[in-house]
């Protein structure tokens, strides 16, 4: 394989106990120049994620064991690694429970390998330590966002947020004042338009509003249209 390929290849886990499709699976994105390795069940997934050195996880919700929100619960509290849920379940809930518990994306079953891969490569745009383009810190009265680190900072204290609550933070914090649109952050973060009964930004706006202050005054919601970043004191 030549230099610029092995640059570009993914190195995926997929956590999923249905044999014929991991098998599927790893064919298709071998064609397409990744390698994907694959888990069978909660432990060892999260094992694998753990001691590998993996760009994505790709995580079952139905997993013999324990289930795939253990599994990424577990990942949560020890690894930094970006993980898209794949869901048979069609309830919001079900959804919202993988968001609550940090997924950065989801895609229910069955779905089309292709919509995958775009999906893996939304996440890893968003995930890019050179993603931005405006000035590495950001600051915010006692907010402090590091966009090469990835990390962020409130009154000098550390603050663990996922890779979406992180992107979203600092293309809020880089529209201080001004109103970005549902549709605007929505296709900027997970290239698809919003709709009306998507729960996924107010998810993660929820969860950033906990983890930077509790309140709704720093990031305000202008009703039927977006958030606007007002100011941290």
């Amino acid at each position: 394989m030549e230099a610029a390929e092995k640059q570009n290849q993914l190195n995926l886990l997929l956590v999923e106990d249905d044999i014929e499709l991991c098998g599927m699976m790893k064919e298709f994105f071998s064609e397409a120049g990744h390698r994907l390795d694959c888990a069978h069940n909660g432990p060892n997934g999260v094992a694998a994620a753990l001691n590998g050195d993996y760009d994505l996880v790709i995580l079952d919700v139905m997993l013999p064991v324990f289930d795939g929100f253990t599994v990424l619960q577990q990942l949560r509290r020890r690894k930094d690694l970006p993980v898209i849920m794949l869901t048979a379940r069609i309830q919001q809930q079900d959804r919202i429970h993988g968001l609550n518990a940090g997924a950065d994306d989801y895609l229910p079953k069955p779905f089309d390998p292709d919509e995958l891969l775009a999906r893996i490569r939304a996440v890893l745009r968003r995930t890019d330590l050179a993603k931005w383009k405006s000035d590495a810190v950001l600051t915010n009265g006692n907010i402090r966002v590091d966009s090469v680190t990835r990390e962020v900072w409130v009154a000098d204290l550390p603050v663990v947020l996922t890779a979406t609550e992180f992107d979203l933070l600092a293309m809020l914090m880089r529209s201080a004042g001004r109103v970005v649109s549902r549709d605007e952050i929505s296709m900027a973060l997970f290239e698809r338009e919003a709709t009306p009964y998507d729960r996924f930004l107010d998810v993660h706006i929820s969860h950033l509003r906990t983890k930077l202050d509790g309140s709704r005054t720093l990031i305000r919601t202008v009703r039927g249209v977006g958030y606007v970043f007002s100011g941290a004191a």
